[in-house]
């Protein structure tokens, strides 16, 4: 398959750069894939495709505010670090993407929201990108949250006001860079709604990584690297999803994030498995 077989155009008055203030108002295009009939809704209109018996997969990650911006200790250079991931063993430790890369050798200093936090550049990895060692004092988590900032797709170019509004209404574990953006449009309300018309809701996490901004480089899509991000599956999840499959309900994933989960875990059988790991 060839990128340009991708192309369209998008004009950019009709890119949406602030949240409606109620949710399930959003747009939904439907594609029916017998006909190829496309029919234009609002996202609460969904409950007109679901029916008892069927099962919802939503990803319950939660976005960190992980883009941080300092400033290059002797210089004063303004840098830009988005945190990719906190190494397992070295909790003060994280594989970042910063811009300019060129200020950010090994040794660099960054101090951010005038030193309390402050960052060391001690190992360039994968494609470029640092490992960081922070040091503070308190909370990291606390820290992060005063001083981090939503790092929203470079089409959304007004500054978010309410960071809520990044998070889906049933986000939970904290550990993304980024939304899962197909879930932001269900309010509490519609959740229940669905759940009262008697369709199960699977919550599988998947932490959404690097490869969210990451442009597609090569021609042929199949030789595009994709970065592996975290993924859990509990008992729950996988007894909710199974049993739908063998009751013959139908198995929905809300957005790329859950498909990629149920894709990673599901044996060749089609069985969901109780598991955790990088896709």
């Amino acid at each position: 398959m060839d990128l340009h077989d991708f192309y369209y155009d998008l004009p950019e008055e009709l890119i949406a750069q602030d949240p409606l203030s109620d949710r399930s108002s959003s747009r939904l295009m439907v594609l029916d894939k017998n006909t190829g009939a496309i029919e234009h809704r609002i996202f609460r209109d969904i409950t007109e495709y679901l029916k008892p018996g069927d099962c919802l997969v939503i990803n319950d990650t939660k976005v960190i505010p992980a883009r941080l911006i300092g400033e290059k200790e002797g210089t004063g250079a303004a840098i830009e670090v988005l945190l990719l991931k906190r190494l397992e063993d070295r909790q003060d430790t994280w594989e970042v993407l910063v811009k300019p890369g060129k200020k950010c050798k090994v040794g660099a200093k960054i101090v951010f929201g005038g030193g309390k936090l402050k960052g060391e550049i001690i190992d360039i990895v994968e494609e470029g990108n640092r490992l960081i060692q922070f040091t503070y004092d308190g909370i990291f988590e606390e820290i992060l949250d005063e001083l981090g900032q939503m790092p929203l797709p470079p089409y959304i170019t007004h500054k978010l006001q309410d960071k809520n509004r990044y998070q889906t209404v049933y986000a939970k574990h904290e550990g993304s860079a980024a939304a899962p953006t197909a879930g932001l449009h269900f309010t509490k309300e519609l959740l229940k709604q669905i759940e009262d018309m008697g369709v199960k809701i699977a919550r599988v996490t998947l932490h959404v990584g690097l490869g969210t901004f990451r442009p597609v480089k090569v021609e042929n899509i199949l030789d595009h690297h994709m970065h592996s991000e975290f993924y859990q599956v509990d008992k729950e999840a996988a007894d909710i999803i199974n049993k739908t499959k063998a009751d013959g309900g139908r198995v929905i994933a809300v957005g790329t994030t859950s498909t990629r989960t149920l894709e990673s875990v599901a044996d060749e059988n089609g069985h969901i498995p109780v598991k955790s790991g990088w896709t």
